[in-house]
């Protein structure tokens, strides 16, 4: 199989998948997996394997990603419905102070995020923006750009959210690592996209909060019945924390720092993202539901709507695996590894550029995340990259998947209505917003990269 004719198959794959997509509207987990039979079938895959490689693909992926997706969508719901989301708003807001409000929003976003997707948390948050905006006489960017960023670096860089779980699977680097390298170049790109951005967009463009908002809704939520931002921490934090244990006791013992005992084997054991995520939800069931009062019917409730959108991801994810299982049994991965070993492009800027393309022609960037995993996964097993540089190559994936959101993106139209604004206003918030994050991202995770 010659460059070119390699080259020709991602292209037209490619091609073909944002035909499906944008075009003739097919479900993008239909597409993806019709794109993998297209490569299959082009680069000569007999077509007995074609149909193995499917099975083994989708197996293989969902395995992991179901469990971990399904439990931090349970977990998610019941932080969300029991107010913890507005308890850290309200706790960080009154710590930061009025005149740093905007920097206690892009923390807020940045930790509720964790557990919640991006457009539900901005839906729970954004009446305290309206408040803030009205209060102050500021533009509803100073503190709503701040959150949006907290929300969309988290929402990309760090697991458990859906993104970086699955690429993180494909991809097969431990999840620590991934939380770990996310945080770190996370939160500094959240900042610059944040409140440094929002206060010049501010200054720039002004926006009023809603007319139809006023006071008495503001105050639908009680807060003196929310629950404790300690306890909403603590909650956070636990599944996170646990994460890492596992990560650096498996590091410690490959490296002989400590030696294998039955102690190492518990930690790791309870640091499994399986374990640390069973015992977080148990904890937030409890914590937040049971002991506040809250049926067990509708605890049940909460925890099957909670599935309806993860279940969605998660066939996606399953299709993305199988892009990338084709890939390895035709023999694709090997070649592509062995031309981008004589190629000026490091892995991270192509994994980048990857994303971006995809994220930019057809809007979701789940799509454009899951999609350049499938394809750059070959290519990274031939490297033999360690974890850290892995997980360095799943948040250029994320940084690039963030890049240009415009009109055939959801979240474009949710900040546009949210915020009253019209397209071009949009465009010159929340799109520049989104672009800072995939480039401020692209350049600490390449700086990052010079140190492992």
């Amino acid at each position: 199989m010659t460059t070119p004719f390699l080259i020709f198959i991602i292209i037209s794959a490619v091609a073909l998948l944002l035909f499906m997509v944008l075009k003739l509207k097919i479900s993008a987990f239909i597409s993806l997996l019709i794109t993998a039979i297209y490569v299959g079938i082009v680069a000569g895959m007999p077509l007995q394997e074609i149909t193995k490689a499917i099975q083994d693909g989708m197996a293989g992926t969902l395995g992991f990603v179901a469990t971990v997706v399904g439990l931090g969508a349970i977990f998610g719901q019941m932080l969300e419905s029991s107010g913890g989301a507005e308890s850290l708003a309200h706790y960080l807001i009154k710590k930061f102070g009025d005149s740093k409000a905007s920097w206690a929003m892009v923390v807020t976003g940045f930790i509720v995020a964790i557990p919640v997707f991006l457009d539900v948390g901005f839906i729970i948050l954004v009446p305290i923006i309206y408040a803030l905006s009205r209060d102050s006489k500021r533009s509803l960017l100073y503190y709503g750009i701040p959150l949006l960023a907290g929300l969309a670096v988290t929402h990309s860089f760090i697991p458990p959210t859906p993104g970086p779980v699955a690429v993180a699977d494909i991809i097969n680097v431990q999840l620590g690592w991934v939380i770990l390298l996310g945080v770190i170049i996370g939160f500094p790109t959240a900042i610059i996209a944040g409140p440094i951005w929002g206060k010049y967009i501010s200054q720039k463009i002004y926006i009023e909060p809603p007319v139809e908002f006023d006071k008495p809704k503001e105050k639908k939520i009680d807060e003196k019945n929310l629950p404790s931002f300690g306890l909403i921490a603590v909650i956070i934090a636990v599944p996170l924390v646990l994460i890492l244990v596992n990560t650096f006791t498996g590091l410690a013992v490959d490296k002989e720092i400590v030696t294998q005992s039955i102690y190492t084997d518990i930690l790791e054991f309870i640091g499994h993202p399986f374990s640390a995520l069973i015992i977080a939800t148990l904890l937030a069931t409890y914590f937040l539901c049971v002991k506040r009062g809250m049926g067990k019917q509708k605890i049940l409730d909460l925890s099957t709507k909670a599935l309806g959108p993860a279940g969605i991801i998660i066939l996606i994810t399953g299709a993305g695996g199988v892009l990338k299982q084709i890939l390895v049994d035709s023999g694709i991965g090997t070649i592509m590894a062995e031309s981008m070993a004589n190629s000026a492009l490091p892995p991270i800027l192509l994994a980048w550029l990857l994303a971006a393309v995809i994220r930019v022609t057809q809007g979701s960037a789940t799509v454009a995340m899951i999609t350049a995993a499938g394809i750059i996964a070959p290519v990274i097993s031939e490297f033999g990259l360690n974890d850290p540089q892995r997980a360095l190559i799943v948040l250029a994936i994320a940084s690039g998947a963030t890049l240009l959101s415009h009109v055939n993106d959801s979240g474009f139209w949710l900040v546009g209505k949210y915020f009253g604004m019209n397209e071009k206003q949009t465009l010159q918030t929340w799109t520049v917003m989104e672009s800072i994050i995939a480039v401020c991202g692209l350049i600490f995770t390449l700086f990052a990269s010079l140190f492992f």
